[in-house]
């Protein structure tokens, strides 16, 4: 895959199956982008790594 990237050659399967693997093979996933904009538009809440419990922020304060 690095030879097919650093030559300009389009692989979009092969790279989203290693991505796929990646995320799959993570302990935690970067979603708390996701969670913020959940909990901005629709009060979701969310939970926090570094602290026990269920959040949910005033965004417009």
């Amino acid at each position: 895959m690095a030879y097919a990237v650093q030559n300009g050659i389009p692989v979009p399967t092969f790279s989203a199956a290693v991505a796929y693997y990646d995320s799959y093979r993570a302990a935690v996933l970067p979603a708390n982008l996701i969670q913020a904009q959940r909990d901005y538009f629709g009060a979701h809440t969310y939970k926090r790594t570094d602290k026990d419990g269920i959040f949910h922020t005033e965004w417009l304060e």
